[in-house]
């Protein structure tokens, strides 16, 4: 349906011009799959560091607006629709400021900074009523939207524990990017920077491997378990858990940063309509052995559905109608003419084939070669855009995922279960 949408002529009133509000690494992935969507123009770009609006003059021509302040963005008619690709600490107030001045939001996630900003920034959303959609890709995915519908039919039976994993293995993914040369306080625009933050001495670090600072990021939790929780949400429905504990610890990656490099979570979600209680555990390890790996493993009474990028397996195990007698099993320490008199009831209740474990052929599912679930997500953001459709992740998913995620970093530093009211959204004491 969307291919032969495309294969029509855009019109000139269907054309969305855009501006992008940080350019540094997910900025430059997400214009440059903007731009594949057939109709979408690059209007202007935004960021602090002045090397990268030199940047993007040299591969957008020298005639593109770039600027070091957001607002001048905003405040342009030519806009349609704004990429929010900063720092975390700055997605809160930038995300209102685009809303209020009457462009779509795309914001990359986690949606915000501090829960505290979710609420408000939710309806903010509602007010305008303009497009706003939170960057966590895999809940447009279709071997999500697999996993999803198998789920729903019941193939693994009663969903009862979710196992999540992201790891990495290399100083790129523990974000240890390339610093510039001429990093300083004057060509990174530092006092612009920390407005939003407590006042601060410039630090490349905190400005360039800013994910791993809680000044100004939200670490791995905000960064990789919002996509394990996002695409866990799609999958079952869910509005997210009750009660939130976390760990970690500092086990390479000893640059300076303040939170960790190897993270542990674990959340309790309650029996609701939209599913049976079930326990989540988390885990994100930047020194890992496996290579690097991201998987989402939903596992139910009759079996596992495991989910890898945009593939997935499906494994089934089924109990016998008939209850466990022999074997490991305290009948063998009986006398002989009790084990005898108790198999013969055994045998006289129960069928061969009541004995045995039903089978049930497993599933594979593979995406289409080149399949792009970035470039997805982001024609479904257009396609609201242009239509007037809803988004799947808007700013009440978005906050749904994002505000565990961040429990996440206020168990670990604060050594405590966190508890969470999924109905209402709110912490609870």
């Amino acid at each position: 349906e969307r291919m032969l949408h495309y294969e029509r002529k855009i019109s000139a009133n269907n054309k969305v011009r855009i501006g992008i509000i940080g350019y540094g690494v997910q900025g430059h992935f997400d214009l440059a799959t903007a731009l594949k969507v057939p109709g979408v123009e690059l209007a202007g770009i935004c960021d602090l560091y002045n090397g990268r609006l030199e940047n993007a003059k040299e591969l957008h021509g020298k005639d593109l607006f770039t600027t070091t302040n957001y607002k001048e963005l905003l405040n342009r008619k030519d806009i349609d629709a704004v990429f929010i690709c900063t720092h975390d600490v700055w997605h809160a107030r930038i995300a209102m400021d685009a809303l209020a001045a009457g462009k779509h939001v795309y914001c990359e996630k986690p949606m915000v900074y501090k829960i505290a900003e979710g609420q408000p920034v939710m309806a903010a959303a509602k007010k305008s009523g303009k497009v706003f959609q939170v960057g966590s890709q895999r809940v447009s995915s279709i071997g999500y939207a697999k996993a999803k519908e198998l789920l729903a039919a019941g193939e693994i039976g009663k969903l009862n524990m979710v196992n999540a994993v992201y790891d990495r293995q290399s100083s790129i993914g523990a974000w240890e990017y390339t610093i510039p040369n001429d990093a300083d306080a004057t060509t990174t625009n530092w006092d612009k920077f920390i407005e939003v933050t407590n006042k601060m001495n410039f630090d490349a670090k905190k400005f360039f491997w800013w994910r791993a600072f809680k000044e100004v990021g939200t670490g791995v939790a905000g960064d990789l378990f919002i996509h394990l929780l996002s695409g866990s949400h799609f999958m079952t429905n869910s509005k997210g858990p009750e009660s939130i504990y976390s760990t970690g610890q500092f086990s390479f990656w000893k640059d300076g940063r303040n939170l960790p490099d190897v993270m542990s979570g674990v959340m309790q979600y309650p029996d609701s309509k939209e599913h049976a209680a079930f326990l989540m555990t988390l885990q994100v390890n930047f020194i890992s052995g496996t290579g690097g790996q991201e998987i989402i493993q939903l596992v139910g009474s009759e079996g596992v559905i495991q989910v890898k990028g945009n593939n997935l397996t499906l494994k089934h195990s089924l109990m016998p109608e008939a209850h466990g007698f022999g074997g490991y099993d305290s009948l063998f320490t009986f006398s002989k003419s009790m084990q005898a008199e108790m198999q013969k009831e055994y045998d006289a209740k129960w069928t061969a084939d009541q004995k045995k474990r039903p089978t049930k052929a497993d599933i594979n599912f593979n995406a289409p070669a080149g399949y792009d679930d970035h470039l997805d997500h982001i024609t479904n953001f257009f396609d609201a855009v242009r239509t007037g459709k809803p988004v799947t992740e808007d700013a009440e998913f978005g906050f749904r995922a994002a505000a565990p995620a961040l429990a996440c970093n206020e168990s670990y530093l604060q050594k405590k279960i966190i508890k969470w009211d999924p109905e209402n959204l709110k912490l609870k004491p």
